[in-house]
């Protein structure tokens, strides 16, 4: 099983980066193949150009950095994203990443969703928030609800190119370091049943019709 993992905090001593060594770690000790992109340690550019966004038929006009990324993609049974939530989302450079590497003819194109370029593999977000529960999200939270957050991520950027999605690891970051220490318990106990973890329902593109569920679905 290969699995890369898709770093993204500017400080190697954060406490994403201590979840992200754990969990590679597990990894390894389980026999795993494992890769790491470490965004800003790559100091990967993350601005997508027009000449980005679509897979040219000549392959050699393809970016070396970006020729890269998409050879891990491709490599990957399971893609990890591992970052802290900024601004109920993630950092800029991760949203770039996708912009440059999931471009139409690699990632998806001409099929989508369910029937996406990378269907048969699976993607996980891992991932820090502010203060020291996930109190305020939920149908009455001040944050909203937390599947709405992840939307964009999980269903139109993971699922709309074809990968099953495994239900997201979300740390609090303002919990104690006794707290700390256990959630790094916990990512090494994903890790080592990575495989069995259960996956998001999402509706096929068949359930749909017009852009909305059939009817004969929604009943």
């Amino acid at each position: 099983m290969n699995v890369l993992m898709v770093y993204a905090h500017p400080s190697p001593t954060s406490y994403n980066a201590a979840l992200k060594n754990a969990a590679v770690e597990a990894l390894v000790e389980r026999g795993v193949s494992a890769k790491v992109s470490d965004l800003y340690g790559m100091n990967f550019n993350p601005v997508a150009q027009l000449s980005d966004t679509v897979v040219p038929k000549n392959l050699e006009e393809v970016p070396e950095d970006l020729r890269i990324e998409r050879e891990k993609v491709s490599w990957a049974d399971f893609i990890i994203f591992q970052f802290p939530m900024w601004w109920t989302s993630s950092p800029a450079i991760l949203k770039g990443w996708f912009d440059r590497v999931f471009a139409a003819g690699f990632a998806y194109g001409p099929g989508l969703y369910n029937h996406g370029n990378l269907k048969g593999k699976k993607a996980m977000l891992s991932f820090t928030t502010g203060g020291r529960h996930l109190g305020s999200y939920g149908p009455n939270g001040l944050k909203g609800k937390m599947d709405e957050r992840l939307f964009n991520f999980q269903h139109e950027i993971l699922y709309f190119s074809g990968m099953e999605v495994i239900e997201p690891f979300i740390v609090p970051s303002g919990v104690s370091e006794d707290e700390r220490k256990e959630f790094l318990v916990q990512v090494k106990e994903r890790m080592r049943v990575l495989e069995k973890l259960p996956t998001l329902k999402f509706h096929p593109l068949e359930d749909y019709e017009g852009g909305q569920l059939k009817e004969s679905v929604v009943l």
